[in-house]
């Protein structure tokens, strides 16, 4: 599994597609959720995490799931952990849960990239 990490807007969907050559990306925040389990790429990951969220679905456990299905797919993973702490509590929970499933998507894959800028950074493997 390889982890794509960064904020919004830095290039993290083009990076998969022009140097991992991932053509059939599934979208986190709407694409069916049998579908995800055997999707090559998954983008906007902590979109998914906020829907299965709001579905009373744990998103830990999905992940985990995911990874032992499809150990070989590309996740996108948007930082949503940086800046000021969110007041409502519905959102800091989407914050925490984000960033726990992040933390195991990091542990597990076999390369951790980090987009800033369209610059990428390799954090952790090879690609």
């Amino acid at each position: 599994m390889i982890l794509i990490i960064g904020g919004a807007g830095q290039g993290k969907t083009d990076f998969a597609k022009t140097v991992l050559h991932q053509t059939e990306l599934q979208s986190g925040a709407e694409c069916p959720l049998p579908a995800l389990m055997q999707a090559s790429c998954i983008t906007d990951y902590h979109l998914l995490v906020r829907r299965l969220m709001a579905e009373g679905k744990a998103p830990l456990a999905f992940t985990e799931q995911l990874l032992s299905q499809d150990p070989e797919v590309v996740v996108i993973l948007n930082e949503i952990g940086c800046g000021i702490i969110p007041v409502d509590e519905t959102e800091r929970r989407w914050r925490e849960e984000t960033g726990r499933c992040g933390c195991l998507l990091a542990e597990r894959a076999k390369a951790v990239v980090r987009l800033c800028c369209g610059i990428p950074t390799l954090l952790r493997g090879s690609l």
